[in-house]
């Protein structure tokens, strides 16, 4: 039986998600814009997911932007920042998902000014650095992760708005990661926005917000539409946002269950890891993920690694699913200050719902043979 270990990248549809979507693929078709009936049910539709969605991470429904995605909402957050407040600094984490490491980039050519925010070896925040880059030139945003997408390190984004604020800079967290996974409470990060994406928590596809305070001024990305207070055009995915609004809501009810039970099989699995010699677990001093672990073999190229354990039946992650392919060590291992011969070697593995203690065990003692091929050659 195929062992899937890569939850981080995307889960599957829960059942009671696609029960409550069901109905809005093939029976209420109203546009949720229009006033007859048919509208104004698809509106409350949308309006409910709304408020499922706030509070999943303590917010209020009139907070919630419906997107494409997580892609979606830091490239609002960003560029709709950017236009809207000026082309002043921004500052961005180090170990950024690549949605928001482009996006940086793509303003640097139009003229921003962007840095990146150190991390430590662990991958958090190198706190006297990114001070001192706060103090050196006016700072207008500053982008940093809850939960990074490969090695499952929680940054104190609740300090980091504390500090960009009183240095009279905005923030934005991409929360993608962390979601359903450990506790979140928009008002207590103290963040101005935050990203979100269904498809991370059992939700479908397609489907993410922004939620923003009411005080931020953003410009839209997309023009012809006064869709979700006209800052993302066009009409709603009435289905997709209706199953996104179930799996928060069933997110927020089992959370702590999952989490717990992840937090067993990680440790399982890092107690095995630390019997390999050589083996490296990444950030495993800082608080992480309870279901997300990085580590690399000695001898092992990541990828191969990673096919290796394919052919045997495992899927596992060599990184962002959104950066996969292109041959580079994990940008975000080198900005750790990791050697790139270690880098090139990192694999992930992130838990998920169905997975077991027989599927560790399982990785185990693939792991503990291809550790031996090496030890052997």
């Amino acid at each position: 039986m195929p062992i899937y270990l890569d939850y981080n990248a995307t889960t599957p549809l829960d059942r009671r998600v696609l029960e409550a979507m069901q109905p809005y693929l093939t029976g209420p078709y109203g546009n949720a814009s229009s006033v007859h009936r048919y509208g104004r049910a698809a509106r409350d539709a949308i309006e409910q997911a709304r408020a499922q969605v706030a509070a999943l991470v303590g917010a209020r429904a009139e907070q919630v932007i419906f997107t494409s995605g997580a892609t979606e909402s830091n490239n609002l957050a960003l560029q709709g920042g950017a236009v809207a407040r000026g082309r002043e600094r921004l500052l961005y984490g180090a170990t950024e998902h690549p949605s928001v490491l482009e996006t940086a980039e793509a303003l640097a050519r139009s003229g921003v000014a962007v840095e990146t925010i150190a991390v430590t070896r662990e991958g958090v925040v190198d706190w006297p650095a990114f001070e001192a880059q706060l103090a050196a030139a006016p700072v207008r945003w500053v982008a940093l992760m809850r939960a990074n997408n490969e090695t499952g390190v929680i940054q104190d984004v609740a300090r980091a708005a504390q500090l960009a604020h009183d240095a009279g800079a905005r923030l934005h967290c991409d929360a993608v990661q962390a979601a359903g996974k450990i506790e979140l409470d928009f008002n207590a990060l103290g963040a101005d926005c935050l990203s979100l994406s269904a498809h991370k928590f059992y939700g479908p596809k397609g489907v993410g917000a922004l939620l923003k305070r009411a005080d931020l001024e953003l410009a839209p990305l997309l023009y012809g539409g006064g869709q979700e207070r006209g800052l993302r055009g066009g009409t709603e995915n009435l289905a997709a946002i209706v199953g996104f609004g179930r799996a928060a809501e069933l997110a927020l009810a089992e959370l702590q269950a999952r989490a717990a039970r992840w937090r067993r099989l990680q440790q399982r699995l890092e107690t095995g890891l630390r019997a390999l010699p050589g083996t490296t677990i990444f950030g495993a001093d800082a608080p992480r993920l309870p279901n997300t672990t990085q580590f690399a073999l000695p001898g092992w190229h990541g990828e191969a690694l990673l096919m290796a354990l394919d052919r045997r039946g495992v899927a596992v992650s060599s990184g962002s699913a959104c950066a996969s392919g292109k041959g580079q060590p994990s940008h975000v291992l080198l900005a750790m200050g990791w050697p790139r011969e270690i880098a090139f070697g990192a694999v992930r593995v992130s838990f998920g719902c169905e997975s077991s203690e027989a599927d560790v065990d399982r990785l185990l003692a693939l792991l503990a043979e291809l550790h031996a091929q090496v030890a052997a050659a």
